[in-house]
């Protein structure tokens, strides 16, 4: 198989979503649909973050924002949240605003370019997320640091990333991973690293186990591979490939979520900051 990477399939998606509220809408449902990952952090997050709604205000920083996914969903989940979402790339940061021009002007979020080893916020979060974001950067010690210090006390952060089971799937010939600075995290690994910024690590837990894997293989790796290789016009090809194969997926996705995962190619850690 040819080498492949997310980066260049997200573009092509994202240049479709830009200027449709309604499409931008369909593609975070999809995003939240088709990704395990996404399961695993939004019910963590409201475990976790239900309570801190019972506050007349409260504060989460999502670093790595993205195309703003997980910043629809707290807005529509938590009454009382303001979101402060960061990246490093302009562009992903004007669609958002564009998109969430309403929440911006009512003061719920805002969005800002910045560079995560260069942050400096001092105790001014309840939460800190960090999706699928630390696996591209080097000094990663740096940033979950960075992210520990802009906490309040008893404030949580999140991180999700691949695991170190996915270096399978960063192969030379076959590869979603080529942006990656480390094929992925290992319990004992992101669990020490926490506990030097200064957490208390409360979950490490892999995500993506031998039946979410199956069911990502499904429905996103063999998709993209087709999708890096022909242009979007195959979408109705795609639809047709969905129909027996999604409801087979997602069984299998709820089934990963049922129980603890001895492996998973995916991983996540919540921690408490004391």
């Amino acid at each position: 198989m040819s080498k492949i990477a997310y980066d260049p399939v997200k573009d092509r998606f994202a240049a479709i979503i830009r200027r449709s509220s309604f499409l931008r809408t369909l593609f975070y449902k999809l995003l939240d649909l088709f990704f395990l990952r996404s399961w695993y952090v939004r019910r963590v997050l409201r475990t976790y973050a239900t309570p801190l709604d019972e506050l007349p205000e409260w504060k989460l920083l999502d670093a790595g924002t993205g195309f703003g996914q997980y910043d629809r969903f707290l807005l529509m989940q938590f009454s009382n949240i303001k979101v402060k979402g960061i990246d490093v790339k302009e562009d992903y940061l004007s669609d958002c605003r564009i998109y969430f021009q309403d929440q911006i002007d009512r003061g719920k979020i805002q969005f800002q370019k910045q560079d995560l080893l260069e942050i400096d916020y001092e105790g001014e979060f309840d939460f800190t997320i960090c999706i699928d974001v630390l696996e591209h950067i080097e000094e990663d010690e740096k940033v979950i640091g960075n992210l520990a210090k802009a906490l309040k006390p008893s404030g949580y952060f999140l991180m999700h990333s691949p695991s170190h089971y996915s270096e399978s799937d960063a192969g030379d010939e076959d590869t979603f991973v080529g942006e990656h600075a480390r094929a992925g995290y290992s319990k004992e690994d992101i669990t020490e690293k926490i506990k030097r910024a200064g957490l208390h690590p409360v979950e490490v837990n892999y995500t993506y186990g031998k039946l979410g894997h199956f069911a990502w293989m499904l429905i996103i790796k063999y998709p993209m591979l087709l999708l890096n290789k022909i242009n979007l016009l195959a979408l109705p090809l795609l639809a047709i490939y969905y129909l027996p194969v999604l409801p087979i997926a997602l069984l299998l996705m709820k089934l990963d979520m049922n129980g603890e995962n001895e492996w998973g190619t995916g991983i996540y850690a919540l921690a408490r900051k004391p």
